[in-house]
């Protein structure tokens, strides 16, 4: 089967010494194929550093437009051989999607790694996003697309992709993941933090979420069909042995294993 993992690194990279080894352990031990990364640190690339801690992968970066792709980027890591990848401007935020081709088991296969805007009350700039994702996906190629999508499961822009694709992670348990976003990660003092804590809180008050802080489920694996899901699973879950608010992120990763069943095309 093939593996595909995927994880918002957080560009942000105050506890990035505690946090690197568990991203580092958790990828050594699901041994992906494919690692759709988002928020990548620039100009450090961070995403660069985890491969040169495991084997073979080659790196694929995506830095975002102007002048946002100085300080973040989208990366792919492959074990694969890639025939190539491109590049897609998603206009707001200097958003962008990235995409690489290559071959498996005898199928011409595309993965496409995203982020989208943020807002937690603006879904009709995502839905265009995802208009413009919809309308990247090859037609000949059996399709992956994953990341962090800012959306949850009832959100439009979630609905309008489920229209076309399957989320790996419903199709493997009936249903969305509780969340994603966030885990109790550390962030640490600073003006920058105290503001998001606050935004989060309000956005917890007005949906109503049951907790003191907003959380909710926005990243996922969706597939074109007739890729199978053979299992779907949250990772990136785990706490530090020696800090229980030391986690790999603020959100959690997924990892699928994908195949495509006995006897259909290339």
């Amino acid at each position: 089967m093939l593996t595909i993992a995927t994880l918002n690194l957080l560009n942000d990279l105050k506890f990035w010494n505690e946090r690197a080894p568990l991203i580092v352990r958790n990828l050594a031990e699901l041994s992906p194929d494919l690692i759709a990364f988002q928020e990548v640190a620039l100009p450090e690339n961070n995403a660069a550093w985890l491969a040169d801690q495991l084997d073979g992968y080659a790196v694929y970066l995506c830095p975002l437009t102007n002048k946002r792709g100085c300080c973040e980027g989208l990366a792919i890591l492959s074990r694969l051989k890639v025939d190539r990848h491109d590049t897609l401007a998603l206009l707001a935020q200097n958003r962008v999607a990235h995409r690489v081709t290559f071959r498996f088991e005898g199928h011409r296969w595309a993965l496409i790694n995203t982020h989208l805007f943020w807002s937690p009350f603006d879904d009709p700039i995502r839905t265009r996003q995802v208009e413009r994702i919809l309308n990247w996906i090859p037609h000949h190629l059996h399709t992956i697309v994953c990341g962090d999508f800012n959306a949850m499961p009832h959100y439009r822009s979630i609905k309008a992709i489920k229209n076309r694709l399957t989320s790996a992670y419903e199709a493997s348990h009936g249903h969305e993941p509780e969340y994603t976003f966030q885990t109790p990660l550390k962030r640490g003092p600073g003006l920058r933090n105290t503001a998001r804590r606050a935004a989060l809180q309000v956005v917890g008050q007005v949906t109503n979420t049951p907790c003191p802080s907003w959380c909710g489920t926005v990243d996922y694996i969706f597939v074109s069909r007739p890729i199978q899901v053979g299992d779907c699973q949250i990772t990136f879950d785990k706490a530090s042995l020696t800090d229980a608010e030391i986690f790999p992120s603020d959100h959690l990763g997924l990892t699928a294993k994908l195949s495509m069943p006995e006897g259909s095309g290339n």
